[in-house]
Parts: C-alpha cells; sequence; structure tokens
C-alpha cells in the first residue's frame, strides 16, 4: 500500500512501537489494540512498561491517521516468555496481547475490526502487517488459506510474513465485512516444508483479557511444564519455529 489512500478502510491496523523494536496490532474498540504477546516483552523475556510503547493507527511513511500510548497491557493467560529464540508450543497458541490506549481514536479516524468467533465457511483469508523491508508503509496479502488447527489451538496459514509482522491480524471475510480471524505469532523454518504462518484460536482469550483489564489484573501468570518447539531464530519481535502435531 504505497500510496496513501490504499489505507482507506485500514487505518485500524497500526504500527506499534517500542525500545526492543515494532510490532503490528489492530484496532478493536476505541482504547483497545490486539498483538502478539511477544511485543510486550523484550529480547531478555522482561516485560516492557507500557508507558513506552506508541500505538500509530495507520502508519504511513513517518505520519500516522491517530497516535496513542499505551497505558496498560495484558497477556493471555498460559503465554510465558523466558527471552532467546525458546517458545513452548502452549505459549504460541496463547501470544496475545491487549494494549489499553491513553485516550479513544474516535470514528473519523478509525474504526476498529472485530474479532471472529465461529469456524470458517470459506478457508481463503488474508493478512495486513508491517514488516521488515517493508516497515514504512503496510503491506496486504489479498488471498492466502487457513490450513489447519493443531494441539493447543495452534492455527497455520500460508501466507507471506516476516519479522515485524508478529500481531498483524489475519482476516476473514464474514458476509462482506471483515473479521479478525487469528493473530500472526511466528512462521515455521522447516526446510522440508512450504513456509506456514502459525497463528491462534481468538475469542474466549480476548473476552478473558478484556476482562482482566477492566479488573485492573494487567501483569502475566507464569505457567509451568509447557513443551518445547525447535526454534530458528528470533530477532526483535518476531518468532521463527516449526509447530508440532
Amino acid at each position: 500500500m504505497d500510496r496513501r489512500g490504499e489505507l482507506l478502510g485500514w487505518e485500524g491496523v497500526g504500527r506499534i512501537d517500542s525500545r526492543s523494536g515494532y510490532c503490528t496490532g489492530t484496532l478493536i474498540a476505541r482504547n483497545l489494540v490486539l498483538t502478539a504477546a511477544h511485543c510486550v516483552f523484550d529480547d531478555a523475556g522482561k516485560l516492557i512498561p507500557p508507558e513506552t510503547m506508541i500505538f500509530r493507527a495507520g502508519y504511513h511513511r513517518g505520519q500516522s491517521i491517530a497516535q496513542r500510548r499505551v497505558v496498560k497491557h495484558v497477556v493471555a493467560e498460559g503465554y510465558t516468555d523466558k527471552g532467546g529464540s525458546h517458545i513452548s508450543n502452549q505459549s504460541i497458541a496463547h501470544d496475545l496481547a491487549l494494549l489499553k490506549l491513553d485516550r479513544d481514536i474516535v470514528s473519523a479516524e478509525a474504526d476498529p475490526f472485530k474479532v471472529h468467533r465461529t469456524a470458517l465457511r470459506d478457508r481463503r483469508v488474508s493478512v495486513v502487517s508491517y514488516g521488515k523491508g517493508r516497515s514504512e508503509v503496510l503491506s496486504r496479502q489479498g488471498k492466502c488459506d487457513y490450513l489447519k488447527t493443531y494441539r493447543h489451538g495452534l492455527m497455520t496459514f500460508d501466507c507471506d510474513v516476516t519479522y515485524g509482522s508478529s500481531g498483524a491480524p489475519i482476516f476473514a471475510r464474514i458476509d462482506g465485512r471483515l473479521r479478525i480471524f487469528s493473530v500472526v505469532s511466528a512462521m515455521s523454518t522447516d526446510p522440508d516444508r512450504p513456509k506456514e504462518t502459525i497463528g491462534m484460536t481468538l475469542a474466549h482469550q480476548v473476552d478473558d483479557m478484556k476482562a482482566r483489564l477492566r479488573n485492573d489484573a494487567a501483569l502475566p501468570k507464569v505457567s509451568t511444564g509447557a513443551l518445547r518447539v525447535q526454534i530458528g531464530q528470533r530477532s526483535g519481535s518476531a518468532k521463527f519455529v516449526r509447530p508440532n502435531n
């Protein structure tokens, strides 16, 4: 989307900037942004202070439709981040975070997207993100496919993503309207298999995070006994992994 006019309708997707780099996030309410949980942790596995993070809605070559500071963040139950390159299947399945903004983004600036809550009738999806080599403009892959759901709620897609695409919305078109079906967590690196984007199921996890924000429970809980997966590499705001069945 090289031209500003191509952003029409996509203003609710934006770039999240922090001291550790950037991710992609999506407005799901006037003051709430959905992204990947690992976007709120630094490379040492420590939570990034929310007040140091900024959401730039409709960011395009240095300018934003709207810009807001983050005042709170909460991650999905079951997610852990120890830094480095290791991450479990369970953590990928819960690699979600909600960011609360310092003030609303009004409809004249950007409209939020709704989260899809049922099975897809059509496997066709699309993804919109920022990424390495294209961090200044949104990129959209208009046609890719949902492939499979694994254990723990992992979902795979044949969408083409890269570093910085973490937290990006995977959209499904439902009755003519775009809904967020999943969120980009990682990308497989198995040389013997086609490249796959890895996401997770959303609805109940988003509901839980909203409730925890309302209850001012903004810190993640530590889980134990997670299974490990083979890792390709981790750099800044993206993880590259291979899912297990």
